[in-house]
């Protein structure tokens, strides 16, 4: 199959690229930097520079392509973003959901391609009543914080054109909160220093459920998804989501932190705005029944309880450290 990988050179494009190339794919992958070309001829795909925000650059990028099927995984995310400014800092990815998906998809159409895979998001958009454990046919957030309406509303947005677009066959894959190589937890990220400084704490009761997926598990999901996938959404997360009460103790044990504090509501909303304690105590989790079910994939790290510990204590981690 030949494959077109808009946003190549990002974190899940680096762990993608080689396992489509070893499984005997060509695979054309896209970024927006020369500089990383060669980083993406190295894993053994041809490279093209394109701005995903200038309609004529996508439209030549498909078009020489010729793929048969276009993955949209384009995004500008930060190591630690602004709480209190969210959308702010999240204004290109959303521009790269919104607009970038708008000229990925004219480009398909018009070179012809039936199948387009993009990636989305489970870690916040669910909406935060009922059930702590979201599937694919609950709803998002109708009401969203303020600071992350934009964010929700691009996701939607995304989701929306990929699975409605005449002659496209869409496939929405709601990743989890990323961790390992090349995201925000990962030796020497943002989020560890933070740890390191007791400066991540846990807010009130710690009840928000997030969901995780290592990048190579998300990339794994990916595969399946091109391979065995119908068009649809599918939350590509572990099998265990976990309230930050229980699953920050342990991370900051993994990398060797003394335990997270605790801290009152109002003290939380002080500090980190109102956002980050909507985020300790509300978000829902997400289940990956589906994707397990459809796409035959098992996550080789099933929780991060393991895959935390594993990160943090390999072989190259400890003579770094």
């Amino acid at each position: 199959m030949r494959i077109f990988i808009a946003g190549a050179a990002g974190a899940i494009g680096r762990r993608l690229t080689p396992m489509l190339v070893e499984r005997g794919h060509e695979v054309v992958g896209t970024t927006r930097s020369s500089d990383r070309a060669a980083l993406i001829r190295a894993m053994g795909a041809d490279a093209v520079v394109m701005d995903g925000l200038d309609a004529a650059s996508v439209r030549r990028a498909v078009w020489s392509a010729r793929p048969e099927v276009v993955v949209h995984q384009m995004t500008a995310l930060p190591d630690a973003p602004d709480l209190r400014r969210f959308d702010e800092t999240f204004s290109t990815t959303n521009r790269l959901r919104t607009e970038g998906t708008d000229h990925l998809l004219a480009a398909s159409r018009a070179a012809g391609v039936e199948c387009v895979v993009a990636q989305s998001f489970a870690g916040h958009p669910y909406a935060r009543v009922g059930s702590w454990i979201k599937s694919e046919n609950d709803p998002l957030d109708l009401d969203p914080p303020a600071q992350l309406r934009r964010t929700i509303e691009a996701i939607a947005y995304l989701e929306d054109r990929v699975l409605e677009t005449p002659g496209i066959e869409g496939i929405a894959l709601r990743y989890g909160g990323f961790y390992g190589p090349g995201t925000s937890i990962e030796p020497g990220s943002s989020i560890v220093e933070a740890l390191m400084r007791r400066r991540f704490p846990i807010v009130g009761p710690g009840t928000g459920v997030w969901s995780f997926v290592h990048i190579d598990d998300a990339a794994e999901a990916t595969v399946a998804s091109l391979e065995r996938g119908r068009p649809g959404i599918y939350n590509v997360v572990d099998d265990e989501p976990a309230a930050v009460s229980d699953w920050l103790p342990v991370l900051a044990e993994a990398v060797g932190a003394p335990p997270p504090r605790r801290v009152p509501i109002w003290i939380g909303r002080i500090a980190a705005g109102s956002l980050a304690v909507t985020m300790m105590t509300e978000i829902r989790g997400a289940s990956n029944a589906k994707a397990k079910r459809e796409l035959d994939w098992r996550p080789v790290h099933p929780t991060w309880r393991e895959g935390f510990r594993e990160i943090f204590t390999s072989p190259a981690v400890l003579r770094s450290a």
